[in-house]
């Protein structure tokens, strides 16, 4: 007890204290001037003994912090009080090579010879601070990943929901679409065989075309459905191929000459003839199931017309009809899946072809808009990048 006391009793004590501490120890005085250092604080910043006393504080501080360091330093001087800083801050010292470290600092004050003195305690906190950073690094690395991997179940199980929800759906709808066609190539065949003389050669034809049409109708649904399986599974990809688009316009039209309706024609208007390289098959796609709506949703004899134009590498494509149009109160709507307008409900449709082109034009980086007046028809048209050859 009598080490102790005399310990801090003896001058020789405080410098010991002073000269031997494992923290950083600057006092400054009112104008910022250092008046002691010790070893410690020396060290760090690479400083000689003594160098830094009779130095200005504001040589510690980088550049960055340096406008506010003078109002802090006269704010700390007018009311002085014991605190700690630092803790969950960024502060940084400047060493004599330039170089800055990270710091934690705690001040107190006191008064000698009438002088007001503040006492800094410095710590080094560096290779803390690098750890933290580590750390903080691998921290957001980690919710990075697991943002990703929420990211990809949360659209597995939408894509999951949706798939169900579209057997549910075909489930209903094939029980319904399909039960009608099925009866009419029954019933026509069954016809077909009794028609064995020459004047009944035009209710032979009469069911052969019935049975093409049902045969047409069941193929357009189980396409749908195909083609939706592969777009909700990502299975989909663009496979660019070059080609003459007036040749795609050409089979389109031979595809079709059965399903059209009676005087409906197909008419094409392009600038010229050009060879272009993107996806054929989606192309086809995309246009097949645009032309068959206009021609379902039109009445007999009306024309059904389709033009392009090929402007700075993107091809813009438009399909209008003389149709039934759409209500403007569904044309929200009108990409959503199993979606009909509310006009349409006595024409068979399962809902899909619009939301199909949709997801096909997106693949291929394109768009798609449509103006329709309910009555008097409706225009889509498609603009998908290409490469002219």
């Amino acid at each position: 007890m009598e080490t102790q006391v005399s310990i801090f009793n003896s001058e020789a004590g405080f410098k010991a204290l002073f000269k031997h501490a494992t923290v950083g120890i600057i006092v400054v005085n009112a104008s910022g001037v250092i008046i002691l250092s010790n070893p410690c604080i020396e060290n760090m910043l690479g400083y000689q003994t003594g160098e830094l006393e009779g130095q200005m504080l504001s040589t510690l501080i980088p550049s960055d912090n340096m406008p506010t360091h003078t109002a802090h330093v006269s704010s700390y001087f007018k009311r002085p009080v014991n605190r700690p800083m630092g803790v969950g801050r960024n502060l940084k010292a400047l060493k004599k090579s330039g170089e800055e470290l990270y710091v934690e600092i705690s001040l107190c004050h006191y008064t000698f010879d009438s002088e007001k003195l503040a006492v800094a305690f410095v710590t080094d906190i560096s290779l803390k601070k690098e750890k933290e950073d580590e750390l903080e690094k691998h921290k957001q690395e980690l919710e990075h990943k697991i943002e990703e991997r929420t990211l990809y179940l949360n659209e597995a199980l939408e894509r999951e929901k949706n798939l169900n929800e579209i057997k549910s759906r075909f489930v209903s709808l094939a029980s319904h679409e399909f039960r009608t066609p099925l009866s009419t190539i029954l019933s026509s065949a069954s016809l077909i065989s009794k028609y064995n003389t020459q004047p009944e050669n035009e209710k032979i034809d009469r069911h052969t075309e019935r049975i093409k049409n049902a045969v047409h109708n069941l193929t357009s649904i189980l396409n749908d459905f195909l083609s939706l399986d592969k777009l909700e599974q990502g299975m989909v990809n663009i496979q660019e191929e070059t080609f003459v688009l007036e040749n795609v316009f050409d089979e389109i039209t031979d595809e079709l000459e059965t399903f059209l309706k009676t005087g409906q024609k197909i008419v094409f208007t392009q600038t010229a003839t050009y060879t272009i390289t993107t996806d054929k098959k989606l192309l086809h796609h995309i246009l097949t199931n645009l032309i068959s709506n206009a021609s379902k949703y039109s009445a007999e004899e009306k024309m059904i017309y389709v033009s392009n134009v090929i402007n700075h590498q993107t091809l813009e494509i438009s399909v209008r009809d003389e149709g039934i149009g759409i209500p403007e109160s569904d044309q929200q709507k009108l990409f959503g899946l199993f979606f009909r307008a509310s006009n349409a409900s006595g024409i068979k449709g399962t809902g899909l072809g619009l939301s199909i082109v949709a997801k096909y034009v997106s693949i291929l980086k394109g768009e798609i808009t449509f103006k329709s007046v309910q009555d008097e028809g409706s225009i889509f048209t498609v603009i998908i990048p290409i490469h002219i050859v």
